[in-house]
């Protein structure tokens, strides 16, 4: 089935999204996405094409989602923040057809060099004027309705880069069977999702998590979702109350952020029923403060982009803080030792997982796929945990140097490579240090080139105009040399 067909049987009064204060209902929701996708096809937008959308979290974002997918093609969720040598070299990887894309972005869109992405044929504008030559988006939401294409399990719904489980930011392809498949084993838990609640949507829909548990689960369940387009804690607690807010997902950081809420009202999340945070651990002594605060349990899972996203959830189950709760129903996993055989149980292993919600890959990139997908469609997660005699699994580490900034992955070896680019630096080398609000933030150690004048502010502002913010350095230390094993690799844990 294709995934686009989640909005199909809710009652077309009932409301779908709130964004900036406007209901959309699902009847409208419904024709909006099926004048898109006429729309797109208009523009000659067919199976297996990418749509890249280049927009925040609201309406527009979930029409273009929906109606891309609607038409087989696959769609291409980027950060609508992050600066044009980002967006430049991300588009050119997948080779895009059509983008899709908001005001936020359009700085950053309109300062790519377009002969580095000859693939894009069209360039649709959901503002008139913010971009030279793009189609209004008002234009194709005009445009002749179009059915749905039926797909295949297997055909690629979403190209998702992370930089997980392979180093280096990569295309995860996540076909509409996986992200079905994973709907479908996160609607089987006890606490679920229900077509009464309301969701706080501020997780970024760029994000898998957004992506498929935020936007997916409640669209397939009915629900309605209020979409934010970042996350201010004073103003959420706002909406949280004024909206009856039922369900929170949201990472680490937004609930260390209301764990400092001693002045809001005990009552805050009086209509809060599931309360929920992964992409990252959350600390115990702020899941603590918020249950003595304001009476919630935070229920706390374990997932990656290539997992589509959810393996693990501690919804409807007694809470044991430190665990992630128990594999869902339709996910199987392992912890193996480094020979690849089953660890004893109690004893730490690296978590494989396997089930119809794991991916298809990494785009254009076989090598790297190999490496973490196993003849037997075992994914090789790179995080390590242990399971308890209940099935409660722990995360006692996770793969190899990632960095997790307000549950976004940060890989070093890219923020490496882009300040190594800088004439000043000679040698760099990055590394995770703890962050009271983000869980991490990252830290840049550089011998600078002799005689070279350069100083942390320039670095940290040659990363901001090239990088997405939250992968740039917080701090720069500058030292003599990096520290380096015998064979010359650098030793990251020695960076202190």
């Amino acid at each position: 089935m294709n995934l686009a067909h989640i909005i199909d049987d809710h009652d077309a009064q009932h409301v779908a999204l709130i964004s900036r204060s406007r209901p959309t209902t699902y009847g409208a929701l419904r024709e909006q996405v099926a004048h898109l996708r006429g729309g797109l096809a208009e523009l000659g937008v067919q199976r297996g094409d990418r749509v890249v959308l280049l927009c925040g979290n609201g309406r527009h974002f979930v029409i273009g989602y929906l109606a891309t997918i609607g038409l087989g093609a696959v769609v291409v969720p980027l950060n609508p923040t992050s600066p044009s040598p980002e967006v430049q070299r991300e588009v050119a990887q997948i080779g895009a057809r059509v983008a899709i894309v908001e005001p936020v972005a359009a700085a950053a869109w309109n300062a790519i060099d377009r002969s580095t992405i000859p693939t894009v044929e069209h360039v649709v504008a959901t503002e008139s004027g913010s971009i030279p030559g793009a189609i209004d988006l008002a234009v194709l939401l005009s445009s002749p309705q179009a059915e749905v294409v039926d797909v295949d399990d297997d055909t690629i719904a979403a190209l998702m880069f992370t930089s997980g489980t392979a180093g280096a930011p990569r295309a995860a392809m996540l076909s509409h069977g996986n992200l079905l498949a994973n709907l479908e084993q996160g609607g089987t838990a006890v606490n679920r999702i229900e077509p009464g609640d309301v969701v706080y949507g501020v997780l970024p829909l760029f994000h898998i998590f957004g992506l498929n548990v935020v936007l997916g689960l409640s669209l397939l369940r009915g629900a309605t979702v209020v979409l934010v387009q970042r996350f201010d804690p004073s103003t959420a607690l706002d909406t949280i109350r004024e909206r009856k807010v039922t369900v929170v997902p949201g990472a680490p950081p937004l609930w260390l952020a209301f764990s400092h809420f001693d002045d809001a009202p005990a009552d805050s999340f009086a209509e809060v029923r599931l309360a929920l945070t992964g992409a990252a651990r959350m600390p115990e002594e702020a899941m603590r403060r918020l249950h003595d605060r304001f009476g919630l349990e935070i229920r706390e899972g374990y997932g990656l982009t290539e997992a589509a996203p959810v393996v693990t959830s501690s919804a409807g189950m007694p809470p044991r803080y430190g665990s992630v709760g128990k594999v869902l129903d339709g996910i199987d996993v392992r912890l193996v030792d480094e020979s690849g055989e089953d660890v004893v149980l109690g004893d730490a292993g690296e978590i494989w997982v396997k089930g119809p919600n794991v991916f298809q890959g990494y785009w254009d990139d076989p090598e790297q796929t190999h490496k973490v997908l196993t003849a037997d469609g075992w994914l090789r997660t790179g995080d390590i945990g242990t399971v308890d005699d209940d099935g409660y699994l722990y995360l006692v580490d996770r793969a190899k140097d990632l960095i997790i900034v307000s549950g976004f992955n940060v890989y070093p070896a890219e923020v490496e490579e882009v300040l190594a680019e800088h004439p000043g630096v000679a040698e760099v080398g990055v590394v995770g240090v703890p962050h009271p609000h983000h869980g991490e933030a990252v830290k840049a150690f550089v011998v600078p080139e002799p005689g070279a004048l350069v100083d942390e502010d320039q670095l940290i502002d040659w990363a901001c105009d090239r990088l997405a913010r939250y992968k740039c350095p917080t701090k720069v230390l500058f030292v003599d040399e990096l520290p380096r094993n015998v064979s010359g690799k650098l030793v990251r844990r020695s960076l202190v």
